[in-house]
């Protein structure tokens, strides 16, 4: 956990490919905004989405290694990390998949799981021809002791980072 909130804090200055926006923040919650242009049609960047095992960053999870991430593509699915003996962490629950179009998840993303906060998470993916616009809108909404709005920028930040890492793995093959 420790490494999250130090991966989380230290991603503030990050600078990736993908467009990113703190839409609103208050005390009780935030949303915050990113998109990219991925050169690939949406089929194949969903097939990469539904498997962030390939591109989500191991600094940005609990176990330290994204082998374990899981996102099970079906309504009440697991956005989790599965680790051996049973161990692991369950963050987030799909609640609707229009597959190769869209998919909404709820729940609290990695350090968020630890306070009294939630939120929706919502990916989608727009066909612009031979491309495809991705966006992703996480709306958090709950209590944190100074204000969830402290939060919203580092979060932001996180997102962006991941958005980046799926474009650069569907390009490419590597999300480094």
């Amino acid at each position: 956990m420790h490494g999250l909130v130090i991966g989380l804090v230290a991603a503030l200055g990050f600078a990736g490919a993908a467009h990113a926006e703190v839409v609103d923040a208050q005390a009780n919650g935030f949303q915050v905004t990113n998109s990219v242009e991925v050169s690939a049609p949406a089929d194949a960047v969903w097939k990469a989405m539904i498997e962030p095992s390939r591109w989500w960053a191991s600094s940005h999870t609990f176990t330290g290694d994204a082998a374990n991430m899981r996102l099970e593509a079906r309504p009440g699915g697991c956005f989790c990390e599965v680790k051996g003996g049973g161990g692991g962490a369950s963050t987030m629950r799909v609640s609707f998949v229009d597959p190769g179009k869209e998919i909404d998840i709820w729940g609290a993303i990695g350090p968020l799981s630890r306070l009294g906060a939630t939120g929706g998470w919502t990916l989608v993916l727009t066909p612009e021809g031979p491309k495809t616009k991705v966006t992703w809108t996480y709306t958090v909404g709950g209590y944190e002791p100074g204000g969830l709005n402290k939060i919203s920028a580092p979060v932001d930040h996180v997102m962006a980072e991941q958005l980046a890492r799926l474009k650069a793995y569907v390009e490419t093959g590597k999300a480094d």
